[in-house]
């Protein structure tokens, strides 16, 4: 099996090299266990920053490891009452391991659960049904009942309750005060022993009335609420599973002209792997023998399958449909495209976007305030009524509606099934903060060559000038971009290779940026390029300006060859427009964003392709290294801007957008070029994530609202009196509940349709 990744991947950081480590963090139980845990972590010398994720119940901890060992990070989370253990992120055996603890811990509280409703059932007919029948409709033979109505029977199951179901809590609110803060455990810890102890003394030592059916509700229902938070998060990483589910699980390996089945871990960079029709091919490489056509609408979001011939690359996961082919393997393990999609979504699910701060802030302070409330609401009360009874339930009740874990699960949680769906539709996005960005984007930039067109440019039109015919005009053009990467060179070259011509060998080839190029053919110095390149070796080129402005204003590039210093003729290519470009420009257009083409291109030529696309403004003739400074002018414009380009040639002006999108299909593209990875080649990804974008950010403040407004409002009722301890914790356990059933809605979003 290849050589997986360890969970501690080297980066660069401004400090040097540094190391990043992710921690499985147990026992957190709201937004405040979060805020203590990444307190705790960033105040670790070398730790240059740490990000701690409720719903994935997971730390992201970069830190200097000739400062601080993994070791002093894990100590330094279990001082404050919590477990860490280094998580390997990139092996499928952990996943497995973190998926089926998950699932243990599911059991574990189901079956805690069931015994809680068991043992409160006998209390809450009493106290909430039978009892208020015989007051309400005289049913006074209801009081001869045997064993429900006596004080001893209740004092034995609520004790059983507080101390088998409640235990967990107290145990974990003891460390939270033991260490100086406090959590949500700590406000049902207190809430519960204020019923359970007053129900005790009434019972033992003074008269008075029973609330243990209010202690055992209220840690009922907020372990039933716990229950249903828990498997509903589960549901949150389904996308995760999905993409692990797509995985190959053999490999056809030739071996010494031997072909033999293998577990799909087991191939190895260089072998060769045979594979048939409907099968999936196992890891990502380059077709050796054969053709065939593959499905990769898993990695692109896009239905129609892609024929694929000798020379091709393919992708792991992905369906071979028909052919029968054999292929290199190139990249395995935690090398292939799969492994960095599931990596990256992994990453953008832990991120957390700047909207989250202002919750985590509240957060760290909200239960001291909670605590401070309900000290305030008992004094009050009891100065006022005098009736300790009452005081107490008032005082119990703000501290158990009191809901920090809705606040925590707001926002992760949307973030979770927004960049899952995301990766469902070939949208990938590298953090939570993109996610986020992505909708404020106000105007959209995008290059020409391979995002608005195909890239895959052909030669229209040979006109020699001169003493030159075309055929030798388009061998020596040739013969010159021969060595060069350029898509126009490349076409130059196909073409006259197409035609059977000898192509002689180029010397001295040099690459002029935003120009042309220059280069020795038979000893000849053979110039090609635009008019910058022509104009700074003083070639006149005034002869064929007329025609030049024909081509071009057909939406051709035209390239100019001088031969010793004399120009030679022009060769125009044209590339076409890519299938969707012109509905995704259409579609930007009414998600309100101003759209600008930005080109190396001459200005006709890309005035041309705008034109076809729909497109106003476009900014031509711009050399690669100015790109980065007409993104910063159209920033001062128009606000947030985003950049879609290839996500190689286009790196600085990616870096210097708000947000930049590579764009591209398959292996063909650098997943981590930019903020955005569209797998797709098709435009219209887009609109779509930033569609997307739109609607992830609006679930999440909708989630916030209701987190907000829901302790807004809940704590104030509780503490002027008008809720009771049961209807204040039944209200608790399903507030946390509710946020995640209101991110898992998402998944019925499709940002493609909109619908």
């Amino acid at each position: 099996m290849a050589e997986q990744q360890s969970t501690m991947e080297r980066k660069t950081s401004p400090q040097g090299e540094s190391q990043q480590l992710t921690l499985s963090i147990q026992g957190m139980t709201c937004a405040a266990c979060v805020a203590r845990v990444e307190k705790s972590l960033a105040k670790v010398p070398g730790v240059s920053s740490a990000t701690v994720n409720l719903t994935t119940e997971r730390a992201t901890v970069d830190y200097a490891p000739g400062i601080v060992t993994p070791e002093q990070l894990q100590q330094a989370v279990s001082r404050i009452g919590y477990g860490a253990t280094p998580l390997d992120t990139h092996s499928k055996q952990a996943k497995d391991s973190e998926q089926a603890a998950r699932e243990q811990e599911i059991r574990r509280q189901t079956r805690r659960f069931w015994l809680a409703a068991a043992l409160t059932a006998p209390l809450f007919l009493w106290h909430m049904i039978l009892m208020p029948a015989a007051d309400y409709l005289g049913w006074h033979w209801i009081m001869q009942i045997p064993l429900l109505g006596h004080s001893y029977f209740q004092f034995a199951l609520g004790t059983i309750i507080q101390v088998f179901v409640g235990g967990p809590f107290y145990r974990r609110a003891w460390l939270s005060l033991k260490h100086g803060t406090a959590n949500m455990d700590v406000l049902v810890a207190l809430g519960t022993t204020a019923a359970y102890g007053y129900s005790v003394a009434a019972t033992f030592f003074v008269p008075g009335d029973l609330y243990y059916e209010a202690a055992a509700v209220i840690l009922t229902l907020v372990l039933l609420g716990k229950l249903l938070e828990a498997r509903a998060k589960g549901r949150t990483s389904a996308a995760i599973r999905k993409l692990l589910g797509l995985q190959a699980q053999t490999a056809r390996v030739i071996r010494d002209k031997v072909e033999t089945v293998i577990p799909a871990d087991q191939v190895q960079v260089g072998d060769i792997i045979a594979v048939r029709p409907g099968e999936k091919i196992p890891v990502d490489g380059v077709i050796i023998q054969g053709h065939s056509t593959v499905d990769e609408s898993m990695l692109t979001g896009e239905s129609v399958p892609i024929d694929k011939t000798v020379g091709d690359r393919v992708t792991g996961a992905t369906v071979n449909k028909f052919g029968t082919f054999q292929f290199r393997a190139e990249h395995v393990g935690a090398d292939t495209v799969l492994s960095q999609i599931v990596r990256l979504v992994e990453e953008a699910q832990g991120s957390k976007p700047p909207i989250q701060r202002l919750a985590d802030q509240i957060a760290a302070y909200f239960v001291p305030a909670v605590l401070a409330v309900a000290l305030v609401t008992f004094i009050g009360w009891y100065l006022k009524s005098g009736d300790l009874t009452f005081t107490l339930m008032a005082a119990t009740s703000v501290l158990v509606i009191a809901c920090p874990c809705a606040m925590g699960l707001a926002t992760p949680t949307a973030i979770m099934v927004g960049t899952g769906l995301g990766a469902e539709h070939g949208i990938l996005f590298r953090g939570g903060e993109h996610l986020e960005h992505a909708g404020k984007l106000r105007a959209i930039v995008l290059d020409k060559t391979g995002t608005l067109t195909r890239g895959q440019p052909q030669v229209t039109d040979v006109e020699p000038l001169a003493a030159w015919d075309k055929a030798a005009l388009l061998a020596l053009v040739a013969a010159a971009e021969r060595s060069s990467e350029h898509p126009l060179g490349q076409a130059v070259v196909e073409a006259a290779v197409a035609a059977g011509y000898d192509l002689p060998a180029a010397e001295d080839f040099l690459v002029v940026p935003g120009q042309g190029l220059m280069a020795v053919v038979s000893g000849k110095q053979v110039l090609i390029g635009n008019r910058k390149l022509m104009q700074s070796h003083q070639v006149q080129i005034e002869s064929a300006q007329p025609r030049m402005a024909d081509l071009e204003a057909a939406g051709k590039t035209v390239m100019l060859a001088a031969v010793d210093g004399e120009l030679a003729g022009l060769i125009a290519v044209a590339d076409t427009i890519k299938e969707g470009s012109r509905a995704a420009v259409n579609e930007l257009h009414r998600l309100g964003l101003h759209v600008v083409m930005l080109t190396g291109d001459n200005r006709q030529t890309a005035k041309a392709i705008a034109e076809q696309v729909g497109i106003e403004h476009v900014a031509a003739e711009v050399l690669p290294d100015e790109k980065a400074s007409h993104i910063t002018l159209l920033k001062q414009q128009y606000g947030q801007v985003g950049m879609v380009g290839d996500g190689i040639n286009d790196a600085p002006a990616l870096a210097t957008a708000d947000v930049g999108m590579a764009i591209g299909t398959g292996t063909d593209i650098a997943i981590e070029a930019a903020d955005i990875t569209l797998m797709a080649g098709d435009l219209r990804s887009v609109p779509a994530a930033i569609r997307l974008s739109r609607t992830t950010m609006n679930r999440v403040k909708l989630n916030l609202f209701w987190a907000f407004i829901y302790n807004i409002i809940g704590i104030p009722l509780a503490a002027f009196g008008y809720l009771s301890p049961v209807i204040a914790g039944a209200a608790m356990a399903f507030s946390s509940v509710s946020v995640v059933t209101s991110s898992l809605l998402l998944r019925r979003y499709n940002p493609r349709t909109h619908a």
